[in-house]
């Protein structure tokens, strides 16, 4: 990837971050998404975060050789502590990780949050707990997608804090708007998931140790979901 084009995955990220935003990208790689961002002059102004120093040294040679380094600042730094309130930063993007890692940096870093930020979040998996911490810190699920790259369901969710919003323990799983969109692709990973869930509760049943039952009945209720979800 060139700092203009980007993975398939990245492109549907950049199209939910607003024009003229200062982002902070956080865990921001090769810094592949804020310079493709500034250089198209979509962003005024980017934060490309990073907590390792391999991915962080990577990030500032992208900005370097760019030319971005006045409207890109690089900082090795541990989540959302990459933000400073002088920043003003307007949107915030997580991408390529796990939910419960955004959920968890998001946790740690509320102090850094000034709530008018827009989260534009792409979790590789546990969907479900990031969209729980949405609900019990006052944000609204604005758009979520789900797209398939490298034989991979990828999920994008995007949020913006508007007070309490109520979700039910079926819309957390799924998402509440994919439930109602029922995309094809969303459609298709969930047909995927019920086949491999299937086929664990199998599995379970022919054990020959024990599998301990709140796990059994867990799996037993979310193939119970899949199954009517896809009717």
């Amino acid at each position: 990837m060139s700092e203009q084009t980007l993975s398939m995955r990245l492109e549907r990220v950049a199209t939910h971050v607003p024009a003229g935003a200062r982002l902070a990208d956080i865990g921001s790689d090769h810094g592949y998404l804020p310079v493709a961002l500034v250089s198209r002059g979509v962003i005024v102004s980017a934060i490309a975060g990073e907590v390792a120093q391999t991915p962080y040294r990577a990030a500032e040679r992208s900005v370097r050789e760019s030319g971005l380094s006045q409207q890109i600042s690089v900082r090795l730094a541990n989540g959302l502590a990459a933000i400073e309130p002088q920043d003003a930063i307007t949107a915030i993007s997580l991408c390529g990780m796990g939910g419960e890692t955004i959920r968890d940096i998001l946790e740690a870093g509320k102090a850094r949050l000034s709530g008018q930020e827009r989260l534009i979040m792409q979790p590789n998996g546990g969907e479900q707990p990031l969209r729980q911490w949405l609900m019990e810190n006052g944000y609204r699920i604005l758009c979520e997608e789900v797209l398939w790259e490298n034989r991979f369901d990828y999920e994008i969710i995007v949020a913006e804090r508007s007070g309490p919003v109520p979700y039910t323990a079926e819309q957390l799983y799924f998402g509440p708007l994919q439930m109602q969109a029922r995309s094809p692709a969303f459609l298709a990973k969930w047909q995927r998931l019920l086949r491999l869930k299937q086929k664990t509760l199998a599995d379970f049943a022919q054990a020959r140790q024990a599998v301990p039952e709140d796990r059994v009945q867990e799996l037993t209720r979310q193939v119970r979901w899949i199954s009517e979800l896809l009717g």
